[in-house]
């Protein structure tokens, strides 16, 4: 057997039933001729984002794989690797090298090297016995742990080399996992009912651990409000009556309420509690931590914290269920946070109301959303933003229901990422309604894979919002902009999409958004993808912890 039909048969033993990748890879062949299905995108990085969204939705299970030529095109791919790396995504990549006796010269690009500082682990294939071996190393790195971006890198020469008959034996490891010390669960539980008002706050974490499930029993078990940072936003239902929403840039008016002036205790759980304010809301100086994590350098990173929890968050969760319930006898802890939730959602809605239901042209994109999540059901779709605006717009507003529901990401957050994401997360789930929304500045970074999924028959749907101008830097370019017009982008992208073979419509009407939205899902569900492009104003108001709107 060669080194590559071996790669191949250990992924199809892993469940990879689809390759995203782009040429010139013989990998490509030997997959196709396995039976395994080739995505093949227009440039590197949203290839990689592809795979990204892809093993977001299905939880790693089977993990996203991407693959790429020496050189360039492993080079191109760096922006989406660093993404899957600061958002901890289980992705396989498979980037072909120059031959062993050309890779180590100058100045050869050499992946295993490069990309050290943006994976979880990476190993260079050196010999052709090695083969199944190093794959073995490597689903294990996917599987167990932190989640997180594995590469093999793949020498030229080697891929048609004989290995022997050693990958017969392969078999696909199971997960291990690992619960915390009883005796800080308990401890935990201690802290969690003496709290006045203890808040808990879910990473994504709980969704790799499959564990929304154990989150609402807890919460409801305690009566205590949940807040999720971006990457965990879906973890914990937002229509579930203790939920503050997400928290990062921007957050919705319960959970600026009760994480900055209600809480005096902060039970992080399946989070790293990183201080990067566009994913993870800051905690309040001084507040007491408990923290949940499987990644043993997340623990006292941040904030000092009393009880540190290692394992599983399905576990973690598990474990200090019961507890809580050994604690609480039968009975139930002496508080109702719900009735204060509710009213301050409403009055913060009805702080926003007047956006939101906007009826003005340039359109608000407040208005786009709000159409949207009036007419589309969130247990039907899975909905992803782009980075700067449209994230701090969407986030705060759009109540995911189910896992998986929206995918939130942002610690390296390059424009453009959303398509690829939308796109994978198609692929991963063929019945759900994908969308992205994106700005005009990342379509114009990523926007012609728009055409990757018109050829593979992905039917996702994109929504640019397009101001012509990048409002968010108003304040920053005020010199620049006034002499040499340098925020203003143009174009007409539902143009652009449509010569690309999509279905596209360009909305300027207010009163069309929610018509035009639901004809792009029935577009969708015929099967073609679609880009729905609204002419939005330069909106620079946001929930913001102390700004905006309120």
């Amino acid at each position: 057997m060669k080194a590559s039909d071996a790669i191949i048969e250990i992924l199809k033993r892993e469940g990879v039933t689809t390759l995203f990748c782009f040429p010139t890879t013989s990998i490509i062949e030997n997959a196709v001729a396995a039976g395994i299905r080739p995505v093949i995108c227009r440039q590197e990085r949203v290839g990689v984002d592809m795979a990204d969204g892809f093993a977001r939705v299905t939880n790693g299970r089977p993990p996203g794989v991407f693959a790429m030529q020496y050189g360039p095109g492993a080079e191109n791919a760096f922006p989406g690797i660093a993404t899957t790396f600061s958002d901890s995504v289980p992705v396989l990549f498979l980037p072909l090298a120059q031959s062993l006796d050309q890779s180590q010269i100058f100045p050869t690009f050499v992946s295993h090297r490069t990309y050290a500082s943006v994976t979880k682990q990476v190993e260079e294939i050196r010999t052709p016995g090695s083969t199944a071996a190093v794959m073995r190393r490597a689903f294990n790195a996917l599987k167990n742990g932190r989640p997180g971006p594995v590469m093999v890198e793949v020498p030229r020469d080697l891929v048609d080399q004989d290995i022997g008959t050693d990958v017969l034996d392969y078999q696909p490891k199971r997960r291990s996992v690992s619960g915390p010390d009883p005796r800080d669960a308990d401890e935990a539980a201690k802290l969690l009912l003496e709290a006045t008002c203890p808040v808990i706050l879910a990473g994504q974490g709980v969704l790799y651990a499959e564990a929304s499930d154990e989150l609402v029993q807890l919460a409801e078990l305690l009566q205590a409000p949940v807040m999720t940072t971006i990457d965990g936003k879906s973890a914990f239902p937002e229509d579930h009556a203790l939920s503050l929403g997400s928290g990062g840039n921007t957050f919705s008016g319960p959970g600026r309420l009760f994480l900055y002036t209600k809480a005096d205790l902060i039970f992080g759980i399946g989070t790293g509690l990183n201080r990067h304010p566009l994913t993870t809301p800051p905690l309040p100086k001084g507040i007491r931590v408990i923290h949940s994590t499987n990644d043993t350098r997340d623990l006292h990173k941040s904030y000092d914290t009393e009880v540190a929890l290692l394992g599983d968050a399905k576990l973690t969760l598990a474990a200090v269920i019961e507890a809580v319930k050994d604690r609480l006898g039968g009975k139930l802890p002496n508080r109702s946070p719900a009735g204060e939730i509710a009213a301050e959602r409403a009055a913060w809605l009805k702080r926003w109301e007047a956006k939101l239901t906007s009826k003005e042209s340039p359109i608000t994109p407040y208005h786009v959303m709000n159409e949207f999540m009036r007419v589309i059901d969130p247990a039907d779709a899975i909905v992803t933003h782009d980075s700067g605006s449209p994230r701090d717009q969407l986030l705060p507003f759009y109540r995911a229901t189910r896992p998986r529901g929206y995918l939130g990401w942002g610690k390296s957050h390059q424009l453009g990422t959303g398509l690829g994401l939308a796109i994978g997360a198609k692929v991963a789930a063929p019945s759900k309604f994908c969308v992205n929304f994106m700005g005009d500045a990342a379509f114009g970074m990523t926007g012609l894979d728009i055409e990757t999924a018109v050829r593979c028959g992905i039917p996702s749907t994109t929504i640019v919002l397009n101001n012509n101008t990048m409002a968010i830097e108003i304040p920053h370019m005020k010199l620049s902009h006034d002499m040499h017009k340098s925020r203003d982008l143009g174009g007409n992208f539902s143009g652009v999409a449509k010569d690309l073979g999509a279905w596209s419509e360009r909305v300027t009407d207010p009163n069309e958004v929610a018509n035009a939205i639901l004809r792009a899902k029935r577009q969708n569900e015929d099967g073609r993808t679609c880009l729905l492009e609204f002419v939005t104003s330069a909106e620079t108001a946001f929930s913001h912890r102390g700004g905006g709107v309120a």
